[in-house]
């Protein structure tokens, strides 16, 4: 049985003036799915989360969000929320006050029930009822600072707390701009699980980030915007095993006879490391870097072992995902 969409856009476009944000986009995103918008500035990212959030209309095409044709804007569907930009926050009031505020805002019970919209930000009324205040500053980690206010919050605490305004209706679509900016390591990590955890349970994200490893992380499918035009969208191994060759650093016990193989391995080309600080990696005399595709590499490997020598790191210079970005939107930028 197919898992409903939460998320069918067909033939979307958006023009400001003599602008076109959006040309002709679709996009598909289903239920428990967490699916990723990437792509340079100006590539109409933003403007596409605002649709979504009902912050603006399409001026053609057609949309529809769990299940729903969107026909107006400035007002958010029912069971969406997230934010754009960045999440409105009121600085002189305290975490817990900012998310009281935002459910009064919508004549909701602060102790039970509540949901987001401010500028920047938008929210339904959510037909599935929402969750106390308490609950969802600690579902994000920021119930030690629940009382302290915002304007003191770095940039990553301002971002748990929008996605805390966020979940306070329980929204079965999340739209989210950048949820990982300027948060920690552990931050990170608390919001990627949370994240998971909204998925599995059923919950649509559509996630645009910068961050690659944040994507590849997190999102089953992905979908690539360039000058306002979508170059892929599909799943994250369709994009790798459709990307070109790759540049692999492979580090082992013996460099030298690492070399001697790669050398006389089909499909393997050598690469002149020299350009790798460029990619804040430093050059090391113990790493190999080769380029090839998947099935050459893994000859390589075998070939490596069986010589007795160990692998010791075998991985990507830039991510799958990252080189089929550049690939694809330097030759859209291109040809434009």
């Amino acid at each position: 049985m197919d898992t409903p969409h939460a998320v069918q856009a067909r033939g979307i476009t958006k023009c400001f003036g003599d602008v076109v944000a959006l040309d002709a986009v679709d996009l598909d995103v289903t239920q428990g799915q967490i699916h990723g918008l990437v792509g340079p500035n100006g590539a109409g990212k933003t403007t596409l989360l605002g649709l979504l959030l009902g912050l603006a209309v399409a001026d053609g095409g057609r949309l529809e969000i769990l299940g729903t044709p969107v026909e107006r804007a400035l007002a958010a569907p029912d069971d969406v929320a997230g934010f754009v930009d960045a999440p409105g926050l009121y600085p002189s009031l305290t975490a817990r006050q900012n998310l009281a505020a935002l459910a009064a805002l919508r004549g909701l019970d602060t102790g039970a029930t509540g949901s987001t919209g401010t500028a920047g930000a938008a929210g339904g009324t959510g037909a599935t009822g929402g969750t106390a205040v308490d609950d969802v500053l600690a579902e994000v980690g920021l119930t030690d600072v629940a009382d302290d206010k915002t304007r003191g919050f770095s940039l990553g605490m301002r971002q748990r707390l929008g996605l805390a305004a966020a979940l306070l209706t329980r929204p079965r679509l999340l739209v989210l701009d950048e949820p990982s900016n300027g948060l920690d390591p552990a931050g990170k990590r608390h919001v990627h699980g949370v994240l998971t955890r909204l998925a599995a349970d059923g919950t649509a994200v559509v996630l645009s980030s910068h961050r690659m490893d944040d994507l590849e992380a997190l999102c089953s499918e992905v979908t690539i915007l360039a000058t306002g035009r979508v170059v892929f969208s599909g799943p994250l191994t369709k994009l790798a095993a459709e990307n070109r060759e790759l540049d692999y650093r492979l580090r082992t016990s013996d460099p030298e006879t690492a070399r001697r193989l790669a050398a006389a391995t089909a499909g393997i080309r050598l690469v002149d490391d020299t350009g790798l600080g460029g990619l804040g990696l430093r050059k090391d005399p113990d790493v190999l870097v080769v380029r090839a595709l998947v099935p050459a590499l893994d000859q390589l490997v075998a070939e490596v072992v069986r010589s007795g020598v160990a692998v010791r790191e075998l991985a990507p210079v830039v991510s799958p995902l990252e080189a089929a970005f550049l690939a694809l939107t330097e030759h859209q930028e291109a040809g434009r």
